[in-house]
């Protein structure tokens, strides 16, 4: 086994306790952040791919029937989770470099949270085991709507209380499908009910088995922030922190493809299954553009948008071939980078200006250069404008919807693509490049450099991987295979 692939969970989970025991020495607090998260993107570089049984319990031969049976927690380590997880650690190191410059005293509950968050989605992302997966989609909730409540902003624990109490309902929900899915395999091993799934030993048409489906898809809908969620997930990102909010976003997408992974290995074979994705994708590309279009408050803007690129994801996952869930996944990678850079880099104009509405703002490309076009670009990325990285998974996904037999859905992709592209122009020109307004008062206001190195890296990669998307693409192509 390799010892590498728990750590990527451990050493997270015990930074947070740690800094926030030790949270009132400062500067100890400070250098034990930094250092834990520089290791967070190292660790699964390092680690070898296979599996991890906790207790050392390997599977267990079933020799009458042949069934193999898990009796440890399993972590499953590929290609598909490194990249994901060293994202996440990327992203998380250069969270905490922002937040350690920005504060000269630093809060130790806070950075607990976000320690607490990205060992949360590690796991979920890692582990073959449900009931796990949904122990730790618990505590990362909890971890969300305290980083939103620790926020600076007007209204954020309002925000952060509704987001608190829809989880009382959608998590709950989602734990009672699971207690249908154990009665039913008498496993909360995913490959276990999986195996009983397509052996006949669950009858798929029972409304057991149909109601652990509905109850589950409630929960990943809540989860992922998509209709009837929308609303309060972009809340949830408009009221946190500039550099809280870019995490966020990526705990909800490792969220969504995390427990949508699970959902295809366990309800594949029910053909409602990919029908509920694909529709409730729609709507929340339909919505997310719609509602951006008519935000002043670009942090809401950002927010909604963020929402109508989770449809792009869950369409590749729901046409339900190899090529577009991979280019769903791809999506998902791209989006978890794209909506951090303009997060924060729309944060970096809330601390050059102290002002969110974009009617009281202008002329900002002449104070801001480098900040404007990387937001240009960011925003051109977003709306899949080539050679960007968003560019090649939406065409991968206009390309999969065409051999799938769906062309309509093709063409509302592309007129999504359009009209988020048109979004962000009218916002760019309106908070860039239209004169600046009398009373907005510039001179002397700088950008956090911690925010301008951020989104440089953020950058560069987002334009390796629109050159050499291959790079992700095939890996994640064989781990799709072999799920499939």
């Amino acid at each position: 086994m390799n010892e590498l692939i728990p750590l990527m969970v451990i050493v997270p989970l015990i930074a947070a306790l740690l800094i926030s025991a030790f949270s009132k020495f400062n500067k100890v607090a400070k250098i034990l952040a930094f250092v834990v998260a520089i290791c967070l993107p190292l660790i699964p570089l390092l680690s070898n791919y296979g599996l991890h049984y906790f207790g050392g319990y390997a599977p267990i031969m079933d020799n009458v029937t042949g069934t193999m049976f898990h009796p440890a927690i399993t972590y499953s380590f590929t290609f598909f989770q490194q990249v994901f997880i060293g994202m996440i650690g990327l992203l998380t190191f250069l969270v905490i470099f922002i937040y350690l410059t920005k504060y000269k005293n630093v809060s130790g509950p806070y950075l607990f949270l976000l320690f607490l968050g990205t060992a949360a989605v590690t796991a979920m992302i890692l582990t073959d085991d449900i009931f796990h997966m949904f122990v730790f989609f618990e505590i990362l909730a909890l971890a969300q709507v305290g980083i939103v409540a620790a926020s600076s902003i007007d209204y954020s624990y309002e925000m952060a209380l509704k987001y608190m109490i829809l989880g009382s309902i959608g998590s709950p929900i989602m734990l009672l499908g699971i207690g249908f899915l154990l009665a039913l395999t008498g496993s909360v091993n995913v490959s276990d009910i999986a195996a009983a799934v397509h052996n006949g030993l669950v009858d798929i048409t029972s409304p057991v088995f149909l109601m652990s489906l509905g109850l589950i898809f409630f929960g990943w809908l809540y989860a992922s922030g998509l209709p009837p969620f929308h609303t309060i997930k972009s809340g949830i990102y408009s009221k946190a922190e500039p550099h809280g909010a870019a995490l966020l976003q990526s705990f909800t997408v490792i969220s969504m493809i995390s427990i949508v992974l699970i959902m295809i290995r366990i309800y594949s074979t029910l053909p409602i299954f990919e029908v509920l994705i694909v529709f409730f994708s729609i709507l929340a590309m339909i919505l997310g553009v719609s509602l951006a279009l008519t935000q002043t408050d670009f942090r809401r803007m950002i927010g909604f948008l963020a929402v109508g690129e989770l449809g792009f994801i869950g369409l590749g996952i729901g046409l339900g071939t190899n090529f577009s869930i991979t280019a769903g996944l791809f999506q998902a990678l791209n989006e978890i980078m794209i909506t951090a850079l303009l997060f924060i880099g729309f944060g970096a104009i809330v601390e050059a200006t102290n002002e969110v509405d974009t009617r009281k703002l202008g002329g900002l490309l002449a104070y801001h250069p480098k900040v404007s076009i990387m937001l240009l670009i960011g925003g051109m990325a977003m709306a899949g404008v080539p050679p960007l990285n968003g560019f090649q998974s939406k065409l991968m996904l206009v390309q999969a919807s065409l051999s799938c037999g769906f062309p309509e859905l093709s063409i509302l992709a592309i007129m999504v693509s359009i009209a988020t592209f048109v979004v962000f122009v009218k916002t760019f020109y309106t908070m860039f490049l239209k004169p600046k307004p009398n009373d907005l008062e510039l001179e002397n206001k700088e950008v956090p450099r911690s925010m301008i190195f951020t989104m440089g890296v953020l950058l560069i990669i987002i334009i390796v991987l629109g050159l050499f998307p291959d790079v992700v693409t095939t890996g994640i192509s064989n781990f799709v295979g072999g799920i499939l």
